[in-house]
């Protein structure tokens, strides 16, 4: 075993538990009192304040070569080399003098590309997070383990000066890029971890050539990979979770010149109305070595998915042996088909629309989705969302550099592209209807098994999209929006509408040449 924890710079350890089993971390967790066991043996813990992520507080240490290729503004602030030296030791100096649990894992399933992380913590159930979601080494790579790459979470110390040092709050979570280090202080939320080294190897891998993604992925029969990107709410899990295909990864993945790999052996997924019917693999993977995070439980530890008091963001952590429909190996070979998932609450896009490379980069750049503003009646007007490559929080560098290496992909091993719209039909939210799941699937199947190909497509006006005559499985007037609203004059507006938003959107890419390249595959206005 590696045992340089002396680098790690803290004082006085009290006992160093190294990678610990998930038998042994439950009796940690059990006797630290960190939380419950649910009447099925799951961990159950809660997160504290932070029931999500802090994107406030996230930043990257300004310093040069990172300083150069770093996208600078609103998601990726800059702190200086000195307010960071001085936070993280105030981290160290909250770890030292305890009993510490340091976890080793792999990020990342190709040989080529994984990094090696360390995770420092003083908490149990942190390490077994971190267990769950990321590669667990074999004894022989432990025993060879070097980290490329360590993160301190502190989450017991908050930074008092906050304001004096010009921060958004006492929480903090900052990357060094030159000394591969981060450190999380003042907030529990173990996504966190997971996300923060999703953002690092956002840095890492399109500097070698090798594009990074915040998508879901599967493998059929034949090793046809298929890669499904969405925002929260369009299906990404569900549609991805396919009794016929085998789960490469639920949510971050790579892809190299090997072809596609998953960056985590585990899944996080949403618990809120979680029903073992509509989603009995996720509600299955809830067992011992599971990791509950902020749900409401009775007594006797019986869980109520249905209450979201604490959180609506109510989550559950697994390692991937827990669906039994997985890919052991995390990878598969390069993608035939890539599907762009959107619920458009305006009820303008049709169901689904075949793209070139060009629309490819810019659907993709323009990560589209729209919620519905709310439940109450009257409320009838959608909110757009636009997160760039579908993961906007996450990229550090300039959102066109993954766009480019994508369309660099999609040509070399010809893929084919769909955008496929998951929400409204018939009129926007509250007066159209969500789009059968039954529908979708078919959809769905239909670009799988290369059905979609044989389609006769027409013009979809306005946005000069590739839309399909006809469908097996699907009702002919849904494939073209217009001819399911009541008023067509209605529909076009909205659709204007929509269209002027994408533009709008789009025009913040435009600081630079591709982004204006990109821009000719939107609607035209």
């Amino acid at each position: 075993m590696t045992r340089d924890f002396e680098s790690l710079g803290l004082a006085d350890i009290k006992k160093v538990y190294h990678n610990l089993s998930y038998d042994e971390l439950f009796n940690h967790e059990v006797k630290n009192g960190e939380g419950r066991v649910s009447s099925n043996g799951t961990f159950m813990v809660d997160t504290g304040v932070f029931t999500g992520r802090s994107p406030k507080d996230k930043y990257f240490v300004k310093q040069d070569p990172s300083g150069k290729f770093i996208a600078w503004g609103k998601v990726n602030k800059p702190i200086s080399k000195e307010l960071f030296t001085k936070l993280l030791s105030k981290a160290k100096a909250q770890l030292s003098g305890k009993e510490i649990y340091v976890q080793d894992a792999f990020c990342g399933a190709s040989a080529k590309s994984k990094k090696a992380v360390r995770f420092v913590t003083e908490v149990a159930w942190q390490a077994h997070f971190v267990k769950n979601m990321f590669i667990r080494p074999n004894d022989n790579e432990l025993a060879n383990f070097k980290p490329d790459f360590v993160v301190y979470n502190a989450c017991k110390c908050v930074n008092d000066e906050w304001q004096k040092d010009g921060l958004n709050s006492e929480v903090f979570v900052i990357f060094n890029v030159e000394e591969n280090v981060a450190v999380i202080g003042g907030t529990w939320y173990g996504g966190e971890m997971k996300k923060g080294i999703f953002s690092m190897m956002n840095y890492w891998l399109p500097l070698e050539g090798k594009l990074s993604m915040h998508c879901s992925a599967n493998v059929g029969k034949d090793g046809d990979t298929a890669l499904f990107f969405g925002l929260s709410g369009t299906g990404k899990t569900t549609l991805s979770t396919d009794p016929h295909r085998k789960l490469i990864g639920d949510d971050e993945h790579g892809w190299d010149d090997e072809g596609v790999f998953n960056f985590e052996g585990g899944c996080y997924a949403k618990c809120i109305n979680l029903d073992p019917d509509s989603e009995p693999e996720i509600y299955n993977a809830i067992r011992r070595d599971a990791l509950l995070e902020n749900v409401v439980a009775d007594a006797n530890g019986v869980v109520d998915y249905k209450d979201g008091s604490k959180t609506e963001n109510t989550r559950v952590s697994y390692p991937i042996e827990h669906i039994d429909n997985h890919e052991p190996s995390l990878s598969a070979s390069h993608p035939k088909n890539i599907i762009f998932l959107t619920a458009d609450a305006f009820g303008v896009l049709p169901p689904v629309a075949k793209l070139t490379k060009e629309q490819a980069m810019y659907y993709f750049l323009s990560g589209y989705t729209a919620k519905v503003a709310g439940t109450e009646r009257g409320i009838t007007e959608p909110v757009a969302t636009f997160s760039a490559c579908f993961g906007e929080p996450f990229m550090p560098l300039h959102p066109t550099a993954y766009a480019k290496l994508l369309g660099e992909k999609i040509d070399k091993h010809g893929v084919s592209v769909y955008l496929v719209n998951t929400g409204w039909s018939g009129g926007a939210y509250g007066v159209g209807k969500r789009m059968s799941i039954k529908a979708t699937r078919a959809c769905i199947n239909a670009i799988l098994d290369g059905s979609i190909k044989n389609c006769e497509f027409e013009n979809f006006d306005k946005f000069n999209l590739a839309i399909p005559k006809e469908l097996s499985g699907v009702e002919t007037k849904l494939l073209n929006p217009i001819n399911t609203w009541a008023n067509q004059d209605e529909y076009i507006a909205q659709r204007d509408k929509l269209a002027t938003m994408f533009s709008e959107n789009f025009k913040r890419y435009e600081d630079v040449k591709e982004g204006v390249e990109f821009a000719k595959a939107g609607p035209k206005l």
